[in-house]
């Protein structure tokens, strides 16, 4: 069993679980709900404040010189993505319900991520450079993208409905911290940069939007409203989607001519989808709803792009090496 040691399971991971099961098992109630509330979004506004200190629009501009490379990473993130997406719900949501098949979608409408496809990439002996440049501008124009993606995709599901209010939570929470993040870098940069720490305060308000999330849904019956075999299908669908985008990723990329190096920027970049970004956001853009069995699609999926990444970036380094 020494093989369980190695799969990628990650220690963020855990505690999103952990998170899940202690609001499965001990909810927030009565004053907690308002408290946790205001916990929440203040924690997304500083989440999304650190996004914006962290990551540098005048490196993004000056990498995009390679500009084919990083079109078709965009392209596939926000368009064959959000495609697939719509023909996979389009085929399961039957089967697995409103909550999960709307969860399914959102899954790829979700930036790529940053520093595992720059890790993976890396591991690979891919095009680094261009990978940095790539998750940065995705999780930059994500912050826009998303939302409007979600309200272009999802407004007929009845899960987004942008209202006044809800484009005021937008702005509040997302848009406005990320923009104040970006204009305070000349301050902020490099305390942030240089405190790796600072991670903590990321990751713990994921997990507190998890808690959050998995509360209100236990208030509200969520797991007498999908079952055991639903979760399997959906679990069984984030492989096959995963699946399809690895391998159309590489066979477009070598058929549009691009190395091997800007191929495995490719394939890891357009692959990839943020928990980080993609919780907060589902916090934001769905409020109101029912958002425990939304946001499992986006966490299985997650789990699975990390262990099938890894095994590849270890594959093409030994094969770089032999």
């Amino acid at each position: 069993m020494s093989w369980l040691s190695r799969l990628p399971v990650d220690r963020f991971l855990l505690a999103i679980i952990s998170a899940a099961v202690l609001a499965s098992i001990f909810p927030a109630t009565g004053i907690g709900v308002d408290v946790l509330d205001v916990a929440t979004t203040i924690a997304i506004g500083t989440l999304f404040f650190l996004y914006g200190a962290r990551l540098s629009p005048s490196e993004t501009l000056a990498g995009l010189r390679h500009w084919r490379l990083h079109v078709t990473i965009l392209s596939f993130t926000y368009v064959l993505f959000p495609l697939l997406g719509l023909a996979v719900v389009a085929i399961v949501g039957p089967l697995v319900g409103p909550g999960l098949s709307a969860g399914l979608l959102f899954v790829t409408l979700v930036p790529s991520t940053v520093q595992s496809s720059i890790a993976f990439t890396s591991i690979a002996r891919g095009n680094v450079a261009g990978a940095v440049v790539s998750a940065s501008a995705s999780n930059i124009l994500g912050v826009f993208l998303t939302p409007a993606l979600a309200w272009l995709l999802m407004s007929n599901t009845g899960r987004v409905a942008f209202t006044t209010s809800t484009i005021v939570d937008i702005m509040l929470q997302l848009f406005l911290p990320f923009v104040a993040g970006q204009l305070s870098r000349r301050w902020t940069a490099g305390f942030v940069n240089a405190h790796p720490r600072l991670k903590l305060v990321d990751r713990g308000s994921i997990v507190l939007v998890v808690y959050a999330a998995f509360s209100a849904g236990m208030r509200e019956g969520m797991w007498t409203q999908t079952s055991w075999s639903s979760l399997l299908v959906v679990l069984g669908v984030c492989v096959v989607i995963l699946a399809i985008m690895l391998g159309l990723t590489w066979w477009t990329a070598r058929r549009l001519g691009f190395s091997r190096a800007d191929a495995i920027a490719i394939q890891f970049c357009g692959t990839k989808k943020s928990l980080a970004s993609g919780l907060p956001m589902a916090g934001v853009l769905f409020a109101g709803q029912p958002l425990g069995l939304l946001i499992l699609p986006l966490v299985l999926f997650h789990q699975a792009q990390l262990m099938a990444c890894s095994a590849l970036a270890g594959r093409y380094a030994r094969t770089m090496s032999e």
